[in-house]
């Protein structure tokens, strides 16, 4: 711990393995901190990352063929709560065009670099200053791109298939402005410590709805449910939608 440069407090330790959706990682400030935290994740290996002055995050998914070919969702602006994505919105003009381009081209030089064949997303921290840092990789379909089910013409999920079985790469097209909500355990705990089942019926009645519950049996606070996809003719339509979901549903606004 004496050999950490200074200049990476405050940071965020994180394990190297077993670590998602903000566990395995925890905020320190100093080394103080660093040390107490180090210890409550029982000495394994960790990696500790500088804090960075975010404006945003965004990600971006990739499918690459056996030969090389390459097709892209449009990226994805994103809101994390608690280290959980929470809320992924796309449309044009979600993120500045430069800024869609670079992420774009870095995410297809990352999966040419790797060799890699199938989906991947690549996370991204947008700076202040608009700088645009890789935060994650992650070598597979992402929840950030689970929009795309109801959002595009092609969804990250055949792109998958495609790229496994070998077949034709279409870049997909995005036919309705999308934004997606995670579904936690928590909502199914807003009225006390009893799970209740939430009020899918009146969430559906929105225009625009899809609805995704991934058969889980137990609801759990913190536990990814499913995921509800909002589609509409424009923007305000769908941001409209997505807030009365999150009304009915317990979820903070954004």
């Amino acid at each position: 711990l004496d050999a950490v440069p200074s200049e990476l407090l405050p940071g965020i330790l994180k394990t190297t393995r077993l670590g998602y959706d903000g566990k395995g990682q925890q905020r320190v400030r100093d080394r103080e901190e660093l040390a107490r935290a180090w210890s409550q994740l029982k000495q394994v290996s960790c990696v500790l990352e500088k804090m960075l002055p975010l404006a945003a995050e965004c990600s971006v998914v990739v499918a690459r063929g056996l030969d090389g070919q390459t097709v892209h969702l449009p990226p994805q602006l994103n809101l994390h709560r608690d280290g959980i994505l929470a809320v992924t919105q796309v449309f044009e003009g979600n993120l500045p065009s430069v800024l869609v381009q670079r992420a774009v081209d870095a995410t297809k030089s990352i999966a040419s670099g790797l060799d890699y064949t199938g989906v991947l997303c690549v996370e991204f921290f947008v700076l202040e200053d608009g700088g645009l840092v890789v935060n994650e990789i992650a070598p597979r379909p992402h929840n950030s791109g689970h929009w795309s089910m109801d959002g595009c013409d092609i969804s990250q999920f055949e792109l998958q298939v495609r790229t496994l079985a070998g077949l034709p790469l279409v870049q997909p097209r995005q036919h309705s402005p999308a934004i997606m909500l995670n579904l936690l355990g928590d909502l199914w705990f807003a009225q006390g410590d009893t799970a209740v089942e939430p009020p899918w019926a009146q969430v559906l009645a929105l225009p625009g709805a899809h609805l995704h519950l991934y058969g889980k049996t137990e609801a759990r606070r913190g536990r990814k449910m499913g995921h509800l996809n909002l589609t509409g003719p424009t923007v305000q339509a769908v941001r409209d939608s997505a807030l009365q979901a999150c009304g009915l549903l317990g979820i903070a606004p954004f």
